[in-house]
């Protein structure tokens, strides 16, 4: 594990115990609502919710699927934890701490990866979108959610979280969704900056 995964995990297993009380946690919620205008699965899809936290949008999507699978994959041991203590979908959810660069899951076994307000963690985002493409199943979807500020450059670094934040533009995250094989479909924002993009493989 690099320094910087190690100071991003560490930071997020002191914040797994207040995370679902804080205002973060009301933002993403609505982020998640509107999300799901978005979403396209198969009646028994498989999903996969990369950089889950406590488990919050696998939870709203057990409800409005009825016969989906999911999986929660992330970093902190903490945030699988909370995710797992208040899994009301046990037969259906699993949660799993795991690095996304390194996901210990099967070549395509998914219908659909989504990762919301997560990926501007990630230090190595084309090792990412490759896990993404290795771990989906052919014609599934790629949702990620993140925010991009329509002034920046395709690629803005901030330093405000232990190891900082990367945001990037539509046309940046085009580029990494085709050196991994996934295709553009649509950007929508959802809420304020916070970018929706749509790929397939």
């Amino acid at each position: 594990m690099t320094n910087n995964t190690s100071i991003k995990q560490t930071f997020f297993d002191r914040w797994a115990p207040s995370y679902d009380w804080l205002f973060p946690s009301v933002v993403y919620q609505a982020i998640h609502k509107r999300l799901l205008e978005y979403v396209n699965l198969p009646s028994s899809a498989n999903v996969l919710d990369l950089g889950c936290g406590t488990g919050k949008l696998l939870y709203r999507l057990a409800i409005n699927f009825p016969n989906l699978q999911g999986t929660g994959l992330d970093l902190s041991p903490e945030m699988i934890s909370q995710a797992n203590s208040r899994n009301h979908y046990p037969e259906r959810l699993t949660f799993l701490s795991g690095n996304s660069e390194e996901m210990p899951l099967t070549d395509e076994q998914f219908d659909a990866v989504f990762n919301t307000i997560s990926f501007l963690h990630y230090p190595h985002p084309q090792q990412v979108f490759n896990e993404v493409s290795r771990v989906l199943r052919p014609g599934g979807y790629f949702y990620l959610v993140d925010s991009y500020l329509k002034w920046q450059d395709e690629f803005q670094y901030l330093g405000i979280t232990p190891g900082g934040l990367n945001l990037y533009s539509p046309t940046a995250r085009a580029k990494l969704g085709q050196e991994a094989g996934l295709n553009l479909q649509a950007n929508y924002y959802l809420l304020g900056a916070v970018l929706l993009t749509i790929f397939t493989k």
